[in-house]
């Protein structure tokens, strides 16, 4: 890194630094290791070596991460060094006084009407530029945010040729009716620049442990143009002025989506579906999707954000019973004619969105198979284990619970529901303690217990047990809801190491037992 660094000394203009340290910065962004941060060791360990090597090329990299550092901690640490090395002589370069200088002059929002892409335009001037004494933008940031990915950064850049951008721009709404480009305000730049960076970031981290969705492709983003323009695109963003009443993300609650599936279900849209059960285990699924994964846009109806629903996430996140996978292309195609012109769609562009659905039917028919097939699961373990239809939660449940997924309560799922406080005591009581504690059948025995034997065939109700089966049951249902997203990627680290199911329940016990508060808990976890 020193030695690329010796590179900014030749350099005149301060963007020309900026790209090239953005670069330098992007070269571990977005790894992870467990339990070590990356960005603290490399980040701060590069001042701390730029620092003790007392030349131009190490006080020209500091003055860069002064202001480009991801972390105020990086960015004051390298300003101090940056002072320190000056008193001691160290010579300057030209540029180092005007990085983080930079003025914004105006932002945009360019696209299409299906909205599944936006590119944030912000454009900015160095008082050095030309034409700075006349507000001229000197160059333009481009951050591509992908709604369906979650609203995640998919590619950035710079250039100068500002003029020519906006041209290009400008010429596609004369020439595509379904084209978009608009002014916005910079403080509303930057809420969805900072948005989709900390959006990247969450999936970065969520893809290193395993738990990001594999449709976002967010494993890929680490390397390449991103990566390069990551820490510009903070600062750029940081250069932006700040809302002084930033908008709130829109809130779906659970009774909002019930309320916005009730509405599509009396509509004449939804008159010809026949199977009103299917229809409706279906439309909380296309809710669902608009709102957690597209920025909450549940309304928002495009080919891209069809195929991406139907031929990507259903597959690999949702368990569909046979009867929803005949209904879901109908289902979709209602949800279609109703939410598009409710979107502001052009009827054209509804039709295009149905003929997207309509060529995806075929590979949505061959390609969708049980997921749960691959588990050797019969669809009476999946109803148990998944009443909510959230596939990604099936590998953590089962082991929560594993004699769901058995034979032993096929006749005992009602007494056995682990939605319920007296069905999870039940299910851990018998997996802990061998004892049959169905509530409509007390007193009856696990095949493997000897009934004569009072201490093991009973129910034991003894303050140690109750303890234990206390313990167990707060973090079963921690695993059965995900709660906190690190616990379950931890359990696997543990089973991959060897360690049985019940030496991993007790170290995880452990781990809640010595934690104070979620954070602590979550920084546990990841050291485990």
């Amino acid at each position: 890194m020193l030695r690329a660094a010796r590179a900014l000394l030749a350099m005149r203009h301060p963007l020309d630094a900026e790209l090239v340290i953005s670069e330098l910065l992007g070269a571990w962004w977005g790894r992870r290791v467990p339990g070590v941060d990356v960005e603290r060791l490399l980040g701060e360990g590069l001042v701390e070596y730029a620092a003790e090597s007392g030349t131009p090329a190490g006080l020209a990299l500091l003055a860069g991460i002064a202001s480009l550092g991801p972390s105020r901690r990086q960015r004051v640490l390298a300003e101090r060094a940056v002072l320190d090395l000056v008193k001691q002589g160290t010579a300057r370069p030209g540029w180092a006084g005007s990085l983080g200088e930079v003025r914004p002059v105006a932002a945009y929002v360019s696209g299409s009407r299906f909205g599944d892409t936006d590119e944030v335009i912000c454009t900015f001037r160095y008082d050095e530029d030309p034409g700075a004494d006349t507000g001229e933008a000197g160059h333009a940031l481009i951050a591509v945010v992908d709604h369906n990915a979650g609203g995640i950064l998919r590619d950035a850049w710079v250039t100068s040729k500002v003029d020519r951008l906006l041209e290009h721009c400008r010429g596609k709404t004369e020439n595509d009716p379904m084209a978009v480009f608009d002014p916005i305000e910079p403080e509303r730049a930057r809420t969805l620049l900072e948005t989709a960076v900390e959006r990247t970031d969450q999936l970065l981290a969520s893809a290193a442990g395993g738990r990001a969705p594999r449709d976002t492709g967010i494993g890929d983003s680490a390397d390449g143009p991103l990566a390069t323009h990551h820490a510009l695109v903070r600062a750029r963003a940081r250069a932006l002025p700040r809302p002084q009443n930033p908008a709130r993300p829109p809130s779906w609650r659970r009774d909002r989506r019930a309320v916005l599936a009730a509405r599509f279900l009396a509509s004449d849209a939804a008159a010809e579906l026949s199977d009103s059960y299917a229809a409706s285990r279906c439309v909380d699924h296309i809710i669902n999707y608009g709102c957690d994964i597209d920025s909450g846009r549940p309304l928002r109806v495009s080919p891209r954000k069809v195929e991406a629903f139907l031929l990507t996430w259903l597959p690999r996140r949702v368990v569909l019973l046979p009867e929803e996978q005949e209904a879901m292309p109908h289902v979709l195609a209602a949800w279609i004619r109703w939410a598009g012109p409710r979107g502001g769609l052009p009827e054209i562009a509804v039709h295009a969105t149905l003929d997207a659905l309509w060529e995806a039917i075929a590979s949505f028919a061959t390609s969708y198979r049980d997921p749960a097939a691959s588990f050797g699961l019969r669809q009476e373990a999946v109803r148990r284990l998944l009443p909510d239809g959230d596939l990604s939660a099936l590998p953590r449940r089962m082991f929560a619970f594993p004699l769901l997924a058995g034979d032993l309560l096929s006749d005992d799922a009602g007494d056995f529901d682990p939605t319920t406080p007296t069905g999870r005591r039940a299910l851990l009581r018998l997996d802990h303690f061998g004892e049959y504690d169905a509530p409509s059948q007390r007193g009856r025995h696990s095949a493997d217990q000897d009934p004569g034997d009072g201490a093991a065939g009973t129910c034991t109700d003894s303050p140690e047990v109750q303890e234990v089966l206390a313990a167990h049951e707060r973090l079963a249902e921690r695993l059965w809801k995900g709660d906190p997203p690190n616990l379950w990627a931890a359990a696997q680290r543990l089973l991959d190491r060897g360690h049985t199911r019940m030496a991993v329940l007790e170290t995880l016990l452990d781990v809640l037992d010595e934690s104070e508060d979620d954070a602590g808990l979550a920084k546990r976890l990841d050291d485990v």
